[in-house]
């Protein structure tokens, strides 16, 4: 098998025809360039429409989602039932070997129920997500196995249990997973946004490359915030352990992929050691 790259795509970046068809082209640069590509996408935006559409209204605690079983149903119907045929038609029209899926599809993602936890700024009594499961295995046979018949799976953030149980997955920690876990070469966060920045007003102010040992420095000087720790650690430790480039990138300009497969820094911002 060639190089490999997986990207974690937001459901906020799919809001957008514009973002997911320049997705869809960047993806296409990569596969022309011998790449095998693995694509792992979200879509909170799309749950909470179709959410409030039933009368649901979606619950967070600490940013984290509390699934119960009708917002289970809702969650399965959007990311599967809209966002991954969306996204899927769209690599289709760029001429990609698309292969819409979840991560219950062959138990690509195998997971367990998340016990109840307690979170730091919300009291002593332990959560319970509900219907949220972590990642206990990643199939990566099956994975390998589709990249070799140049596929590229397209893959909904659910994990399944070895009983069948359907379980939401938190799509940051699971993409992380699977890269380490097929020991790919690049990990690319698409984002809105598109990278890091001094000044999230001033275009100039982009950071092309941060240094693991960097990453502490910027999130205290209130350069990475809010959302973006999580990921931005989370990068830290994947590149120490086995992924040689991990990077923060927008969807919509070409050649955007491409640039951070070939470490010319035009766009972005990467992780590295």
């Amino acid at each position: 098998m060639n190089k490999c790259a997986v990207i974690k795509v937001g459901g906020d970046v799919l809001q957008s025809e514009e973002s997911t068809i320049g997705l869809a082209k960047n993806v296409k640069d990569l596969t022309d360039l011998g790449c095998g590509v693995i694509i792992l996408h979200g879509g909170g935006p799309q749950i909470n429409t179709l959410q409030e559409k039933h009368g649901l209204i979606p619950n967070k605690v600490g940013g984290r989602r509390i699934t119960g079983e009708k917002d289970l149903l809702v969650v399965t119907q959007a990311l599967c039932g809209e966002v991954n045929v969306k996204l899927t038609s769209a690599l289709l029209n760029a001429g990609v070997n698309a292969f819409g899926c979840h991560g219950a599809s062959g138990k690509i993602i195998g997971a367990t129920k998340r016990p109840p936890v307690c979170l730091t700024g919300t009291g002593d009594k332990p959560i319970d997500f509900g219907e949220v499961g972590d990642v206990s295995k990643i199939n990566r046979p099956l994975l390998l196995g589709l990249l070799n018949l140049k596929v590229i799976p397209v893959i909904a953030t659910l994990g399944v249990s070895e009983t069948g149980r359907i379980f939401n997955i938190n799509a940051d920690n699971t993409v992380i997973r699977i890269a380490e876990s097929i020991k790919a070469e690049m990990l690319l966060f698409t984002t809105k946004i598109g990278g890091i920045y001094r000044d999230i007003n001033d275009p100039s102010s982009r950071i092309p490359s941060i240094k693991v040992t960097e990453v502490q420095d910027y999130i205290s000087s209130g350069v990475i915030t809010d959302g973006m720790i999580p990921k931005i650690e989370s990068a830290a430790k994947v590149v120490e352990r086995c992924v040689s480039k991990v990077a923060i990138v927008g969807p919509d300009e070409p050649g955007v992929f491409a640039s951070v497969a070939k470490g010319s820094n035009e766009f972005g911002t990467v992780i590295h050691c």
